[in-house]
């Protein structure tokens, strides 16, 4: 029953919510909650779908039609990708929600499954509730935060069933190639081992997104996961989807079945609208997110941090100073004496106990605070 530990962002969030308790203000920036609003485009959708009485009924297990072709429309314009609609398409009440019904899905106790280190830790929580056995694969900075598939073709595979990869990555906030996941897709071929892409960062600050489906053969031996939380400005609403070939998909709609009854109909009906959203509405929403960067650029060279500036995704990734012995020392100092809090990289694995993390959902002035109130105490 241990199998899996409270999500760290839960457990932390109690303690912050103590320090304001006591009249402390803290500056958050850890969890990437988008504080910026969906496009008026998609709320209008939601408001006069909900004002339809007709609108609050149980809905399909596998979404309206409109939100299947809009997902498959600004796939194709997007991604370069071609989907069918009817059976290759999956919507989903987020794409935390498709990293639980691909485990139940594929994996069993005697399995192995390739997590990444560093990574997002729903990877390995949900592979554990599976009974299988999550075997780490290392991601290092002098590699570019991409796994060295050919040492790990060298290692004993027979039992490795799934892997989980997530490009642009998240926290690193590296960046695939094209050649990266052609890569990949021989990988999986090879060794007969599903290839799961967690896709939800590929519209921020990044201007040619990309899927592993547009790699030659990647339909056969791999899933994508997408979602509006980042790209859209739609966390709340919980709109993902997962995309492969009809029979991946009907596998996993399987157990999906039992497990929901559906998503709230104006809430498809005005993701299909925000999907439209044009090409300056993305545009509009990196130029606020730059902005952003810039700033915690500043605040993480006042600790002395290191990072890369070409980062993509809503956080930048740094290198802590030799000043601190981890990310966890410094995250728990700057919070005591400045009340600011930055994510430790050690709560995405060992290989980012040298690291921290920084989140760009806050505005610029947030930023400027956060700045002004770590340049007076350390």
């Amino acid at each position: 029953m241990n199998l899996v530990q409270e999500y760290y962002f839960s457990t932390k969030l109690k303690e912050i919510a103590a320090m304001q308790s006591r009249g402390i203000r803290v500056i958050n920036l850890g969890v990437g909650s988008p504080d910026l609003p969906p496009s008026p485009e998609a709320v209008a959708a939601l408001n006069e779908a909900a004002a339809n009485p007709k609108n609050h009924a149980y809905q399909s297990y596998i979404g309206v039609p409109a939100l299947r072709e809009a997902f498959a429309d600004w796939y194709r314009t997007w991604y370069g990708v071609s989907l069918n609609p009817a059976n290759e398409i999956l919507p989903l009440v987020g794409s935390k929600e498709g990293i639980m019904h691909i485990a139940m899905t594929y994996l069993e106790p005697g399995d192995q499954v390739l997590v990444p280190n560093p990574g997002y830790p729903t990877y390995r929580a949900a592979s554990l509730l599976t009974g299988a056995t999550v075997v780490d694969y290392t991601l290092d900075e002098a590699n570019g935060w991409l796994p060295d598939l050919a040492a790990l073709s060298r290692t004993d595979l027979s039992r490795v069933k799934l892997m989980w990869v997530n490009y642009p990555h998240m926290p690193t906030g590296a960046q695939a190639t094209r050649t990266f996941y052609e890569e990949l897709v021989k990988f999986g071929k090879a060794h007969n081992i599903l290839i799961v892409n967690d896709n939800p960062y590929s519209f921020i600050l990044n201007e040619q997104p990309m899927s592993i489906l547009s790699a030659e053969g990647a339909a056969n031996i791999a899933l994508e996961l997408n979602s509006l939380s980042k790209s859209h400005n739609m966390a709340g609403w919980r709109v993902g989807m997962l995309a492969g070939n009809a029979r991946f998909v009907a596998d996993v709609l399987r157990f999906k079945s039992n497990m929901d009854s559906g998503m709230f109909l104006p809430v498809q009906l005005a993701a299909a609208a925000a999907l439209r959203n044009p090409p300056d509405w993305y545009a509009s929403l990196n130029q606020t997110y730059r902005q952003r960067q810039r700033k915690v650029f500043d605040l993480l060279r006042l600790l002395g941090c290191a990072f890369s500036e070409s980062q993509q995704g809503m956080f930048v990734w740094a290198k802590v100073p030799p000043r601190w012995p981890d990310g966890y020392a410094l995250s728990d100092e700057v919070l005591q004496q400045a009340h600011v809090f930055i994510t430790p990289g050690g709560i995405f694995g060992s290989q980012g106990n040298g690291y921290v993390r920084a989140s760009l959902c806050s505005d610029v002035s947030v930023f400027g605070e956060a700045i002004e109130r770590v340049a007076k105490v350390l």
